[in-house]
């Protein structure tokens, strides 16, 4: 991909496409994740409805063991979307041009780190179970919060329901039937390129989903690390522009205190 392409990405002055395009990637990878973490604990990760229903059914049929682990989940997703917001905030401060980049760094890192640790653990049921459902909780949450902070909250990649209950709106538009406008008021209308772009996103979604099912079936825990590696690729490059503009200031800093000591040992 060219350079000036994955830099938009992540830019730190956002437009419509751009957006569009980063959700497109992260819906692919919420939903390979989604579909992989359930072979591996199953359970799905992606959106807190069930399991917040399943914390009160647990706690109706005093499963408490159950309940703990779903209050884990919730605030693992909790803590993934605060994070993207101390995180945006702190390079917005820091006037980094990596803002939407670090959180997904973040969540590449935590992916390959899953994918090279999976099979290790998975000996250990009582610890890896738990710790893997939150980990995916705590990477939905993040990558949730990030593409909601960057569109205005126009846009998710997790919660496949609030886009699915948008197109039936959307749906409910297109065939309205406008047969009698009154006067002074407007006829209803469908956002036909709203309607587009959650038809894409729902559907890539459900390609990340077979993908990541189908990957994971067959290469087990490695199967996270193709999605880490893309999550990788587009995040690198405003780090990386970051990297070498703090080192550049470096130099320039160093060069400027040694010309200052020399032109003040020539005054002496």
């Amino acid at each position: 991909m060219p350079i000036g392409f994955l830099r938009s990405l992540t830019a730190r002055h956002r437009n419509p496409v751009s957006n569009r395009r980063l959700a497109r990637v992260l819906c692919f990878v919420a939903g390979a994740a989604n579909a992989g973490g359930f072979l591996a604990v199953q359970q799905y990760t992606s959106h807190m409805s069930g399991i917040v229903s399943a914390i009160a059914d647990d706690l109706v049929l005093q499963r408490y063991g159950l309940v703990v682990h779903g209050i884990g989940a919730l605030a693992s997703f909790l803590a993934g979307a605060g994070t993207t917001a101390i995180l945006v905030n702190w390079a917005r401060r820091a006037r980094l041009r990596s803002e939407y980049a670090i959180p997904l760094l973040v969540e590449a890192t935590l992916l390959l780190c899953f994918g090279l640790l999976g099979s290790h653990l998975n000996d250990m049921d009582w610890l890896f179970v738990p710790a893997t459902v939150m980990l995916l909780c705590f990477m939905m949450g993040l990558q949730n919060a990030l593409i909601t902070k960057l569109s205005n909250a126009e846009i998710r990649t997790t919660h496949v329901t609030g886009m699915v209950t948008d197109i039936g709106i959307e749906l409910g538009k297109l065939f309205y039937w406008n047969a009698a406008v009154r006067p002074n008021s407007r006829p209803v209308m469908a956002d036909r390129h709203k309607l587009r772009l959650l038809t894409v996103l729902v559907g890539m979604f459900l390609v990340g989903g077979i993908v990541g099912a189908q990957a994971f079936s067959t290469l087990g825990y490695a199967a996270t690390l193709p999605l880490a590696a893309l999550l990788l690729i587009v995040a690198i490059i405003p780090v990386a522009d970051d990297l070498l503009t703090r080192l550049l200031l470096r130099v320039h800093r160093a060069d400027s205190a040694r010309r200052a000591r020399r032109w003040g040992a020539r005054g002496r």
